[in-house]
């Protein structure tokens, strides 16, 4: 069974801010309520995505970035206080290009 560092190092960036995290999944139903709370910066995602370029399939940071936003939807958490989903379609538009490069 693989260990998803991804996913357990998005939980320490994010609900790390003052919040008590016991590892279960249980206690993460709320997620995404209060995204001033739940929120993580892009800048995070791309020092995330470069901690881990070994073990993420893309090709450049953008692509590695976009797989770590992934995890960001299963878990419910905000990006920049929008939700995944959404941050996620923004990307994929260009909006936030100068930021990859």
């Amino acid at each position: 069974m693989s260990d998803n560092w991804t996913a357990r190092r998005i939980r320490t960036t994010v609900i790390g801010k003052g919040k008590k995290f016991n590892g279960s999944w249980e206690g993460e139903i709320d997620v995404g309520s209060d995204p001033e709370v739940h929120n993580i910066t892009l800048d995070q995602i791309i020092t995330i995505s470069n901690e881990k370029a070994p073990d993420l399939t893309g090709k450049n940071v953008k692509a590695r970035s976009l797989e770590v936003m992934g995890t960001c939807v299963s878990m419910r958490c905000h990006i920049e206080g929008i939700r995944a989903k959404e941050f996620i379609t923004k990307v994929k538009a260009g909006e936030y290009d100068d930021k990859f490069s």
